[in-house]
Protein backbone atom coordinates (compact mmCIF):
# COMPACT_ATOMS: atom_id res chain seq x y z
CA UNK A 1 0.00 0.00 0.00
CA UNK A 2 1.62 3.55 -0.96
CA UNK A 3 2.77 5.11 2.26
CA UNK A 4 1.99 9.20 2.80
CA UNK A 5 5.29 10.33 2.55
CA UNK A 6 5.89 8.74 -1.00
CA UNK A 7 2.90 10.85 -1.97
CA UNK A 8 4.37 14.23 -2.62
CA UNK A 9 6.82 12.62 -4.92
CA UNK A 10 4.13 11.23 -7.37
CA UNK A 11 2.88 14.28 -9.99
CA UNK A 12 -0.34 15.59 -9.44
CA UNK A 13 -1.25 16.20 -12.74
CA UNK A 14 -0.22 15.26 -16.57
CA UNK A 15 0.27 16.68 -19.24
CA UNK A 16 -0.62 14.82 -22.30
CA UNK A 17 1.25 16.70 -25.42
CA UNK A 18 2.91 19.99 -25.89
CA UNK A 19 0.39 21.46 -27.86
CA UNK A 20 -2.26 21.25 -25.24
CA UNK A 21 -3.56 24.02 -23.04
CA UNK A 22 -4.78 21.57 -20.24
CA UNK A 23 -3.65 18.97 -17.82
CA UNK A 24 -5.36 16.36 -16.12
CA UNK A 25 -5.36 16.00 -12.42
CA UNK A 26 -4.38 12.40 -11.31
CA UNK A 27 -5.47 12.86 -7.68
CA UNK A 28 -7.68 15.25 -6.26
CA UNK A 29 -6.24 18.95 -6.19
CA UNK A 30 -7.31 21.41 -3.56
CA UNK A 31 -7.87 25.17 -4.48
CA UNK A 32 -4.91 26.97 -4.02
CA UNK A 33 -1.83 23.75 -4.89
CA UNK A 34 1.17 24.87 -6.85
CA UNK A 35 2.03 22.88 -9.88
CA UNK A 36 5.72 22.99 -10.44
CA UNK A 37 5.78 21.63 -13.73
CA UNK A 38 3.32 23.82 -14.89
CA UNK A 39 3.92 27.14 -13.12
CA UNK A 40 0.23 27.48 -12.26
CA UNK A 41 -1.64 27.51 -9.02
CA UNK A 42 -5.08 26.10 -8.93
CA UNK A 43 -8.29 28.08 -8.48
CA UNK A 44 -10.54 25.57 -7.45
CA UNK A 45 -10.82 22.07 -6.06
CA UNK A 46 -10.01 19.60 -8.86
CA UNK A 47 -11.60 16.57 -8.51
CA UNK A 48 -9.23 13.40 -9.89
CA UNK A 49 -9.68 13.24 -13.66
CA UNK A 50 -10.93 16.61 -14.22
CA UNK A 51 -8.70 19.65 -16.46
CA UNK A 52 -6.62 22.03 -15.14
CA UNK A 53 -6.12 25.15 -17.99
CA UNK A 54 -2.43 25.90 -18.22
CA UNK A 55 -2.67 29.07 -19.70
CA UNK A 56 -5.23 31.51 -20.54
CA UNK A 57 -7.82 31.04 -22.91
CA UNK A 58 -10.25 33.38 -24.71
CA UNK A 59 -13.75 32.65 -24.45
CA UNK A 60 -15.13 30.65 -28.05
CA UNK A 61 -11.18 29.24 -28.08
CA UNK A 62 -10.82 25.66 -28.92
CA UNK A 63 -9.88 23.37 -25.40
CA UNK A 64 -6.82 21.24 -26.67
CA UNK A 65 -6.60 17.16 -25.16
CA UNK A 66 -3.70 15.54 -26.70
CA UNK A 67 -4.11 18.32 -29.55
CA UNK A 68 -7.23 17.33 -30.36
CA UNK A 69 -10.10 19.65 -29.81
CA UNK A 70 -12.67 18.27 -27.04
CA UNK A 71 -14.95 21.45 -26.94
CA UNK A 72 -14.84 25.38 -26.90
CA UNK A 73 -14.12 27.81 -23.89
CA UNK A 74 -17.57 29.23 -22.72
CA UNK A 75 -15.58 32.15 -21.20
CA UNK A 76 -12.46 33.87 -20.44
CA UNK A 77 -10.63 30.95 -18.42
CA UNK A 78 -7.10 31.44 -16.76
CA UNK A 79 -4.49 29.14 -15.98
CA UNK A 80 -5.44 27.06 -12.91
CA UNK A 81 -9.11 27.01 -13.47
CA UNK A 82 -11.04 23.99 -13.22
CA UNK A 83 -12.21 23.12 -16.62
CA UNK A 84 -15.23 20.98 -17.13
CA UNK A 85 -18.95 21.07 -18.42
CA UNK A 86 -19.88 24.37 -16.86
CA UNK A 87 -17.09 26.04 -18.88
CA UNK A 88 -16.32 23.95 -21.90
CA UNK A 89 -18.97 24.37 -24.89
CA UNK A 90 -19.69 21.76 -26.67
CA UNK A 91 -19.59 22.43 -30.57
CA UNK A 92 -19.19 21.33 -33.76
CA UNK A 93 -15.32 20.36 -35.14
CA UNK A 94 -14.16 20.37 -38.83
CA UNK A 95 -12.50 17.25 -39.59
CA UNK A 96 -10.06 16.34 -42.37
CA UNK A 97 -10.92 12.38 -43.25
CA UNK A 98 -7.47 12.19 -45.14
CA UNK A 99 -8.61 8.67 -46.01
CA UNK A 100 -5.70 6.30 -45.64
CA UNK A 101 -2.96 9.31 -45.24
CA UNK A 102 -1.60 7.86 -42.00
CA UNK A 103 -1.83 3.86 -42.98
CA UNK A 104 1.16 1.44 -42.36
CA UNK A 105 1.15 -1.95 -43.27
CA UNK A 106 1.74 -4.01 -39.41
CA UNK A 107 4.61 -5.89 -39.75
CA UNK A 108 3.65 -9.13 -38.55
CA UNK A 109 5.20 -11.70 -36.50
CA UNK A 110 5.60 -15.24 -38.76
CA UNK A 111 4.41 -17.67 -37.74
CA UNK A 112 6.90 -19.92 -35.33
CA UNK A 113 7.65 -16.42 -33.21
CA UNK A 114 4.01 -15.84 -32.48
CA UNK A 115 2.71 -16.21 -28.70
CA UNK A 116 0.30 -19.33 -28.39
CA UNK A 117 -2.57 -19.97 -25.65
CA UNK A 118 -4.72 -23.39 -24.97
CA UNK A 119 -7.67 -23.63 -27.35
CA UNK A 120 -10.21 -25.36 -28.44
CA UNK A 121 -9.77 -26.48 -32.21
CA UNK A 122 -13.21 -26.65 -33.70
CA UNK A 123 -13.66 -29.12 -36.96
CA UNK A 124 -14.47 -26.55 -39.49
CA UNK A 125 -10.66 -24.46 -38.10
CA UNK A 126 -11.91 -21.95 -35.59
CA UNK A 127 -10.84 -21.75 -32.43
CA UNK A 128 -12.15 -21.59 -29.19
CA UNK A 129 -11.67 -19.85 -25.91
CA UNK A 130 -14.64 -21.75 -23.78
CA UNK A 131 -16.95 -24.80 -24.59
CA UNK A 132 -20.30 -24.13 -23.87
CA UNK A 133 -23.79 -25.26 -25.12
CA UNK A 134 -26.53 -23.04 -25.94
CA UNK A 135 -30.33 -22.56 -25.61
CA UNK A 136 -31.85 -19.56 -28.06
CA UNK A 137 -34.61 -18.62 -28.85
CA UNK A 138 -36.19 -17.27 -31.74
CA UNK A 139 -38.75 -15.03 -30.18
CA UNK A 140 -39.03 -14.34 -26.50
CA UNK A 141 -42.11 -16.45 -26.00
CA UNK A 142 -40.45 -19.12 -25.81
CA UNK A 143 -38.00 -17.36 -23.31
CA UNK A 144 -39.01 -19.59 -20.57
CA UNK A 145 -38.48 -23.04 -22.12
CA UNK A 146 -35.39 -22.14 -23.16
CA UNK A 147 -33.82 -20.68 -19.31
CA UNK A 148 -35.65 -23.63 -17.69
CA UNK A 149 -33.67 -26.12 -19.57
CA UNK A 150 -30.39 -24.38 -19.04
CA UNK A 151 -31.20 -24.05 -15.29
CA UNK A 152 -31.52 -27.86 -15.17
CA UNK A 153 -28.31 -28.30 -16.22
CA UNK A 154 -27.00 -27.02 -13.03
CA UNK A 155 -23.34 -27.51 -11.21
CA UNK A 156 -23.69 -30.62 -9.61
CA UNK A 157 -24.96 -31.82 -12.38
CA UNK A 158 -22.50 -30.47 -14.67
CA UNK A 159 -20.04 -32.58 -12.41
CA UNK A 160 -20.34 -35.47 -15.17
CA UNK A 161 -19.22 -33.34 -17.73
CA UNK A 162 -16.32 -31.52 -16.49
CA UNK A 163 -14.94 -30.19 -20.18
CA UNK A 164 -18.02 -28.38 -20.89
CA UNK A 165 -17.82 -24.89 -19.29
CA UNK A 166 -21.58 -24.72 -19.15
CA UNK A 167 -25.27 -24.84 -20.67
CA UNK A 168 -26.10 -21.26 -20.94
CA UNK A 169 -29.35 -19.72 -22.23
CA UNK A 170 -29.16 -16.60 -24.40
CA UNK A 171 -32.72 -14.89 -23.80
CA UNK A 172 -34.04 -11.83 -26.14
CA UNK A 173 -36.97 -9.72 -25.47
CA UNK A 174 -37.73 -9.61 -29.91
CA UNK A 175 -38.50 -11.77 -32.35
CA UNK A 176 -41.98 -10.55 -33.09
CA UNK A 177 -44.00 -7.24 -33.11
CA UNK A 178 -41.72 -6.39 -36.22
CA UNK A 179 -40.90 -5.99 -39.38
CA UNK A 180 -40.93 -9.46 -41.61
CA UNK A 181 -38.41 -8.14 -44.14
CA UNK A 182 -34.94 -5.68 -43.52
CA UNK A 183 -32.85 -4.71 -41.40
CA UNK A 184 -34.33 -5.13 -37.75
CA UNK A 185 -34.90 -8.70 -38.60
CA UNK A 186 -31.66 -9.13 -40.41
CA UNK A 187 -29.88 -8.03 -37.64
CA UNK A 188 -31.33 -10.13 -34.90
CA UNK A 189 -30.65 -13.40 -37.36
CA UNK A 190 -27.55 -12.69 -37.96
CA UNK A 191 -26.73 -12.04 -33.93
CA UNK A 192 -28.58 -15.34 -33.14
CA UNK A 193 -26.42 -17.36 -36.07
CA UNK A 194 -23.52 -15.78 -34.61
CA UNK A 195 -23.00 -17.46 -31.60
CA UNK A 196 -25.13 -20.73 -32.65
CA UNK A 197 -21.70 -21.03 -35.23
CA UNK A 198 -19.05 -19.11 -32.35
CA UNK A 199 -16.02 -21.27 -31.90
CA UNK A 200 -16.84 -21.02 -28.29
CA UNK A 201 -20.20 -22.91 -28.34
CA UNK A 202 -20.13 -27.02 -28.51
CA UNK A 203 -23.46 -27.10 -29.49
CA UNK A 204 -27.01 -25.38 -29.46
CA UNK A 205 -30.91 -25.42 -28.68
CA UNK A 206 -33.18 -23.56 -30.80
CA UNK A 207 -36.48 -22.96 -28.90
CA UNK A 208 -39.56 -21.43 -31.13
CA UNK A 209 -42.99 -21.13 -30.15
CA UNK A 210 -44.49 -21.71 -34.09
CA UNK A 211 -46.34 -18.63 -35.09
CA UNK A 212 -43.64 -15.93 -34.70
CA UNK A 213 -42.59 -13.17 -37.26
CA UNK A 214 -38.73 -15.07 -36.69
CA UNK A 215 -39.67 -18.26 -38.60
CA UNK A 216 -37.82 -21.11 -37.52
CA UNK A 217 -37.43 -22.43 -41.40
CA UNK A 218 -37.02 -19.27 -43.11
CA UNK A 219 -34.55 -18.58 -40.12
CA UNK A 220 -32.37 -21.65 -40.77
CA UNK A 221 -32.85 -21.07 -44.52
CA UNK A 222 -31.66 -17.67 -44.45
CA UNK A 223 -28.52 -18.48 -42.16
CA UNK A 224 -27.55 -21.46 -43.98
CA UNK A 225 -28.04 -23.10 -40.48
CA UNK A 226 -29.05 -27.04 -40.24
CA UNK A 227 -29.96 -29.18 -37.63
CA UNK A 228 -27.31 -32.34 -36.84
CA UNK A 229 -26.14 -33.96 -33.83
CA UNK A 230 -24.86 -30.59 -31.97
CA UNK A 231 -27.69 -28.30 -33.12
CA UNK A 232 -31.35 -29.19 -32.57
CA UNK A 233 -34.81 -27.43 -32.80
CA UNK A 234 -37.52 -27.46 -30.63
CA UNK A 235 -41.47 -26.22 -31.79
CA UNK A 236 -43.57 -25.81 -28.71
CA UNK A 237 -46.76 -25.46 -30.50
CA UNK A 238 -45.73 -28.61 -32.31
CA UNK A 239 -44.94 -31.05 -29.79
CA UNK A 240 -47.67 -30.11 -27.25
CA UNK A 241 -46.29 -27.10 -24.89
CA UNK A 242 -44.02 -25.79 -22.24
CA UNK A 243 -43.76 -29.01 -20.48
CA UNK A 244 -43.55 -30.99 -23.76
CA UNK A 245 -40.66 -28.78 -24.95
CA UNK A 246 -38.95 -28.47 -21.95
CA UNK A 247 -38.27 -32.58 -21.49
CA UNK A 248 -37.45 -32.40 -25.18
CA UNK A 249 -35.22 -29.90 -24.48
CA UNK A 250 -33.41 -31.41 -21.83
CA UNK A 251 -32.93 -34.76 -23.82
CA UNK A 252 -31.16 -32.67 -26.85
CA UNK A 253 -29.05 -30.70 -24.47
CA UNK A 254 -28.28 -34.16 -22.48
CA UNK A 255 -27.61 -36.16 -25.86
CA UNK A 256 -24.91 -33.51 -26.60
CA UNK A 257 -23.27 -33.47 -23.59
CA UNK A 258 -20.79 -36.36 -23.88
CA UNK A 259 -19.77 -35.39 -27.28
CA UNK A 260 -19.22 -32.12 -26.09
CA UNK A 261 -16.65 -33.33 -23.09
CA UNK A 262 -14.04 -34.77 -25.74
CA UNK A 263 -13.04 -31.45 -26.52
CA UNK A 264 -9.19 -31.05 -24.89
CA UNK A 265 -7.10 -27.72 -24.77
CA UNK A 266 -3.90 -27.63 -27.36
CA UNK A 267 -1.57 -24.93 -27.94
CA UNK A 268 -2.98 -22.30 -30.61
CA UNK A 269 -1.23 -19.33 -32.42
CA UNK A 270 -2.44 -16.00 -30.52
CA UNK A 271 -3.73 -15.39 -34.50
CA UNK A 272 -6.79 -17.42 -33.27
CA UNK A 273 -8.02 -14.50 -30.72
CA UNK A 274 -10.19 -11.94 -31.35
CA UNK A 275 -10.82 -9.73 -29.04
CA UNK A 276 -13.90 -7.19 -29.16
CA UNK A 277 -12.69 -4.02 -26.90
CA UNK A 278 -15.70 -2.03 -24.75
CA UNK A 279 -15.42 0.77 -22.53
CA UNK A 280 -18.23 1.29 -19.81
CA UNK A 281 -18.40 3.60 -16.80
CA UNK A 282 -15.43 5.93 -18.40
CA UNK A 283 -13.58 8.22 -16.05
CA UNK A 284 -11.15 11.19 -16.90
CA UNK A 285 -8.18 8.83 -16.66
CA UNK A 286 -9.99 6.16 -19.03
CA UNK A 287 -8.25 8.08 -22.09
CA UNK A 288 -4.56 8.27 -19.77
CA UNK A 289 -4.62 4.55 -18.57
CA UNK A 290 -6.87 1.43 -19.40
CA UNK A 291 -7.93 2.41 -22.85
CA UNK A 292 -4.26 3.48 -24.41
CA UNK A 293 -3.17 0.39 -22.53
CA UNK A 294 -5.41 -1.66 -24.07
CA UNK A 295 -4.32 -0.12 -27.37
CA UNK A 296 -0.89 -1.37 -26.58
CA UNK A 297 -2.24 -4.99 -26.08
CA UNK A 298 -4.14 -4.82 -29.20
CA UNK A 299 -1.46 -3.73 -31.17
CA UNK A 300 0.91 -6.64 -29.58
CA UNK A 301 -2.18 -9.30 -30.00
CA UNK A 302 -2.32 -7.46 -34.31
CA UNK A 303 1.84 -8.05 -34.48
CA UNK A 304 0.99 -12.03 -33.48
CA UNK A 305 -1.58 -12.22 -36.02
CA UNK A 306 -5.02 -11.80 -34.09
CA UNK A 307 -8.16 -9.68 -34.27
CA UNK A 308 -9.20 -6.57 -32.32
CA UNK A 309 -12.52 -5.14 -32.58
CA UNK A 310 -13.57 -1.48 -32.07
CA UNK A 311 -17.00 -0.34 -31.71
CA UNK A 312 -19.81 2.18 -29.64
CA UNK A 313 -19.92 4.03 -32.98
CA UNK A 314 -21.77 7.33 -30.86
CA UNK A 315 -18.17 7.17 -28.89
CA UNK A 316 -15.59 7.79 -31.55
CA UNK A 317 -18.07 11.03 -32.73
CA UNK A 318 -15.47 13.87 -33.06
CA UNK A 319 -12.67 12.02 -33.63
CA UNK A 320 -13.36 9.03 -36.35
CA UNK A 321 -11.25 11.40 -38.41
CA UNK A 322 -8.17 9.98 -36.59
CA UNK A 323 -9.38 6.34 -37.51
CA UNK A 324 -10.45 6.80 -41.21
CA UNK A 325 -6.73 8.40 -41.63
CA UNK A 326 -5.58 5.25 -40.75
CA UNK A 327 -7.50 3.05 -43.28
CA UNK A 328 -6.08 0.96 -45.41
CA UNK A 329 -8.14 2.08 -48.10
CA UNK A 330 -10.47 4.84 -49.14
CA UNK A 331 -13.61 2.34 -49.25
CA UNK A 332 -12.72 1.14 -45.73
CA UNK A 333 -12.68 4.73 -44.50
CA UNK A 334 -15.96 5.70 -45.88
CA UNK A 335 -17.49 2.85 -44.86
CA UNK A 336 -16.88 4.10 -41.17
CA UNK A 337 -18.06 8.27 -42.05
CA UNK A 338 -21.31 6.57 -43.75
CA UNK A 339 -22.10 4.53 -40.63
CA UNK A 340 -21.49 8.13 -38.62
CA UNK A 341 -23.60 9.77 -40.62
CA UNK A 342 -26.40 7.27 -40.11
CA UNK A 343 -26.18 7.54 -36.37
CA UNK A 344 -26.48 11.54 -36.88
CA UNK A 345 -29.40 11.64 -38.83
CA UNK A 346 -30.83 9.09 -36.45
CA UNK A 347 -30.11 10.91 -33.64
CA UNK A 348 -31.27 14.58 -34.81
CA UNK A 349 -33.20 16.26 -32.12
CA UNK A 350 -32.37 13.52 -29.69
CA UNK A 351 -31.26 13.50 -26.21
CA UNK A 352 -28.63 11.37 -26.88
CA UNK A 353 -24.90 10.90 -25.70
CA UNK A 354 -23.92 11.57 -29.38
CA UNK A 355 -25.65 15.10 -29.09
CA UNK A 356 -22.90 16.40 -26.57
CA UNK A 357 -24.20 15.58 -22.83
CA UNK A 358 -22.63 12.60 -21.32
CA UNK A 359 -23.95 9.96 -18.87
CA UNK A 360 -23.87 11.72 -15.21
CA UNK A 361 -21.43 9.11 -13.95
CA UNK A 362 -19.13 10.01 -17.03
CA UNK A 363 -19.48 13.61 -16.18
CA UNK A 364 -18.64 13.01 -12.58
CA UNK A 365 -15.64 11.26 -13.68
CA UNK A 366 -14.26 14.01 -15.81
CA UNK A 367 -15.37 14.02 -19.11
CA UNK A 368 -16.57 16.76 -19.98
CA UNK A 369 -18.85 15.89 -23.51
CA UNK A 370 -18.53 13.50 -26.23
CA UNK A 371 -15.46 14.33 -27.83
CA UNK A 372 -13.22 14.13 -24.78
CA UNK A 373 -15.02 10.86 -24.65
CA UNK A 374 -14.89 9.94 -27.97
CA UNK A 375 -11.15 10.80 -27.87
CA UNK A 376 -10.33 8.90 -24.88
CA UNK A 377 -12.19 5.55 -25.97
CA UNK A 378 -10.46 5.95 -29.20
CA UNK A 379 -7.26 5.20 -27.73
CA UNK A 380 -8.71 1.24 -27.35
CA UNK A 381 -7.72 1.36 -31.03
CA UNK A 382 -3.97 1.14 -30.74
CA UNK A 383 -1.70 2.71 -33.34
CA UNK A 384 -2.40 -0.34 -36.57
CA UNK A 385 -4.23 0.86 -39.79
CA UNK A 386 -7.80 0.18 -40.09
CA UNK A 387 -8.68 -3.23 -42.80
CA UNK A 388 -12.39 -3.17 -42.15
CA UNK A 389 -15.88 -1.73 -41.45
CA UNK A 390 -18.49 -4.15 -40.61
CA UNK A 391 -22.07 -3.93 -39.94
CA UNK A 392 -23.36 -5.05 -36.43
CA UNK A 393 -23.36 -8.66 -35.93
CA UNK A 394 -21.75 -9.58 -39.40
CA UNK A 395 -18.93 -12.00 -39.79
CA UNK A 396 -15.33 -10.59 -38.65
CA UNK A 397 -13.50 -12.35 -41.64
CA UNK A 398 -10.32 -9.70 -41.93
CA UNK A 399 -7.35 -10.24 -39.33
CA UNK A 400 -6.09 -7.13 -37.89
CA UNK A 401 -7.87 -3.79 -36.29
CA UNK A 402 -10.93 -3.75 -37.70
CA UNK A 403 -14.61 -1.67 -36.22
CA UNK A 404 -18.03 -3.08 -36.08
CA UNK A 405 -21.00 -0.26 -36.00
CA UNK A 406 -22.75 -0.62 -32.41
CA UNK A 407 -24.58 1.83 -30.05
CA UNK A 408 -22.83 2.68 -27.15
CA UNK A 409 -24.84 0.45 -24.58
CA UNK A 410 -21.95 -2.09 -23.49
CA UNK A 411 -24.13 -5.21 -23.47
CA UNK A 412 -25.70 -4.20 -26.89
CA UNK A 413 -22.33 -3.52 -28.03
CA UNK A 414 -20.39 -7.10 -26.96
CA UNK A 415 -23.36 -8.88 -28.24
CA UNK A 416 -22.75 -7.66 -31.55
CA UNK A 417 -18.90 -8.24 -31.49
CA UNK A 418 -19.49 -11.50 -29.89
CA UNK A 419 -21.94 -12.20 -32.64
CA UNK A 420 -18.86 -11.20 -35.08
CA UNK A 421 -16.28 -13.84 -34.15
CA UNK A 422 -15.03 -12.02 -30.58
CA UNK A 423 -13.92 -15.11 -28.25
CA UNK A 424 -12.92 -12.61 -25.58
CA UNK A 425 -13.86 -9.36 -24.55
CA UNK A 426 -11.82 -6.57 -22.84
CA UNK A 427 -13.63 -3.97 -20.79
CA UNK A 428 -11.88 -1.02 -19.75
CA UNK A 429 -13.64 0.96 -16.64
CA UNK A 430 -12.98 3.86 -14.49
CA UNK A 431 -16.12 4.03 -12.32
CA UNK A 432 -16.35 0.36 -12.01
CA UNK A 433 -19.02 -1.72 -14.35
CA UNK A 434 -19.71 -5.08 -13.76
CA UNK A 435 -20.02 -6.20 -17.30
CA UNK A 436 -19.75 -9.56 -18.07
CA UNK A 437 -20.69 -12.01 -21.16
CA UNK A 438 -21.00 -15.71 -22.57
CA UNK A 439 -20.00 -17.62 -23.91
CA UNK A 440 -16.77 -15.39 -24.68
CA UNK A 441 -15.25 -13.85 -20.95
CA UNK A 442 -14.76 -10.26 -20.12
CA UNK A 443 -11.49 -9.13 -18.74
CA UNK A 444 -11.78 -5.90 -16.69
CA UNK A 445 -9.54 -3.45 -16.96
CA UNK A 446 -9.33 -0.30 -14.25
CA UNK A 447 -8.46 2.98 -14.78
CA UNK A 448 -7.28 3.82 -11.51
CA UNK A 449 -5.76 2.34 -8.20
CA UNK A 450 -8.87 3.21 -5.83
CA UNK A 451 -11.70 1.85 -7.99
CA UNK A 452 -9.40 -1.09 -8.59
CA UNK A 453 -8.97 -1.93 -4.46
CA UNK A 454 -12.42 -0.99 -3.83
CA UNK A 455 -14.00 -3.31 -6.14
CA UNK A 456 -11.47 -6.18 -6.58
CA UNK A 457 -13.54 -8.71 -6.98
CA UNK A 458 -14.73 -7.45 -10.33
CA UNK A 459 -11.46 -6.35 -12.38
CA UNK A 460 -8.69 -8.43 -13.70
CA UNK A 461 -5.82 -5.86 -14.54
CA UNK A 462 -5.57 -2.80 -12.22
CA UNK A 463 -3.86 -0.09 -15.02
CA UNK A 464 -3.84 2.48 -12.56
CA UNK A 465 -0.36 1.63 -12.01
CA UNK A 466 0.44 3.73 -14.84
CA UNK A 467 -0.64 7.22 -12.95
CA UNK A 468 0.82 5.57 -10.00
CA UNK A 469 3.97 5.63 -11.52
CA UNK A 470 5.05 1.60 -11.39
CA UNK A 471 4.21 0.47 -14.95
CA UNK A 472 4.50 2.26 -18.18
CA UNK A 473 1.98 2.50 -21.23
CA UNK A 474 4.23 -0.60 -22.46
CA UNK A 475 4.54 -2.70 -19.28
CA UNK A 476 0.91 -2.22 -19.00
CA UNK A 477 0.19 -3.42 -22.61
CA UNK A 478 2.47 -6.38 -22.33
CA UNK A 479 0.71 -7.42 -18.87
CA UNK A 480 -2.69 -7.27 -20.24
CA UNK A 481 -1.37 -9.30 -23.28
CA UNK A 482 -0.41 -12.11 -20.85
CA UNK A 483 -4.04 -11.99 -19.42
CA UNK A 484 -5.52 -12.31 -22.40
CA UNK A 485 -3.10 -15.13 -22.94
CA UNK A 486 -4.05 -16.68 -19.43
CA UNK A 487 -7.87 -16.22 -19.75
CA UNK A 488 -8.29 -17.43 -23.64
CA UNK A 489 -6.13 -20.64 -22.59
CA UNK A 490 -9.26 -21.31 -19.46
CA UNK A 491 -8.12 -19.20 -16.57
CA UNK A 492 -11.14 -17.16 -15.03
CA UNK A 493 -12.19 -14.01 -15.54
CA UNK A 494 -13.45 -12.16 -12.33
CA UNK A 495 -16.71 -11.75 -14.11
CA UNK A 496 -16.69 -15.26 -15.23
CA UNK A 497 -16.23 -16.81 -11.44
CA UNK A 498 -18.92 -14.26 -10.32
CA UNK A 499 -20.97 -15.92 -13.03
CA UNK A 500 -21.87 -12.57 -14.55
CA UNK A 501 -22.87 -12.77 -18.03
CA UNK A 502 -26.26 -14.71 -18.71
CA UNK A 503 -28.68 -11.62 -18.71
CA UNK A 504 -26.19 -9.41 -20.91
CA UNK A 505 -26.88 -11.15 -24.02
CA UNK A 506 -28.65 -8.31 -25.79
CA UNK A 507 -29.14 -8.01 -29.58
CA UNK A 508 -29.61 -4.29 -30.64
CA UNK A 509 -33.44 -3.84 -30.53
CA UNK A 510 -34.06 -1.38 -33.40
CA UNK A 511 -37.64 -1.95 -35.49
CA UNK A 512 -39.90 -3.15 -32.82
CA UNK A 513 -43.14 -2.20 -33.72
CA UNK A 514 -46.91 -3.00 -32.62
Amino acid sequence: MTTLTALPTRPMALRLNAGDNVVVAIRDIPAGTHLPDEDVTTTQDVPQGHKIATRPIQAGAPILKYEVVIGYAAQDLAPGDWLHSHNIRFDAVEKDYAFGRDYVPTEILPPEQRASFQGIRRANGRVGTRNYIGLFVTVNCSATVARKIANYFDEERMEDWPNVDGVIPFIHESGCGMELTGEPMDLLRRTLAGYIRHPNMAGAVVVSLGCERNNLLQFFEEQSLAEGKMLRTLTMQHLGGTAQAIAEGKAAVRAMLDEANQVTREPCSAEHITIGMQCGGSDGLSGLTANPALGRAADILIRHGGTAILSETPEIFGVEHLLTRRARTETVGRKLVERMDWWLDYTKGRDTQINGVVSPGNNAGGLANVLEKSLGGAKKSGSTGLMEVYRYAEPVTEKGFVFMDTPGFDPVSATGQIAGGANLICFTTGRGSCFGSYPSPTIKLASNTPMFDRMASDMDVNCGQIVDGTLTLDEMGEEIFARILAIASGEKSKSEALGVGEEEFAPWPIGVTG
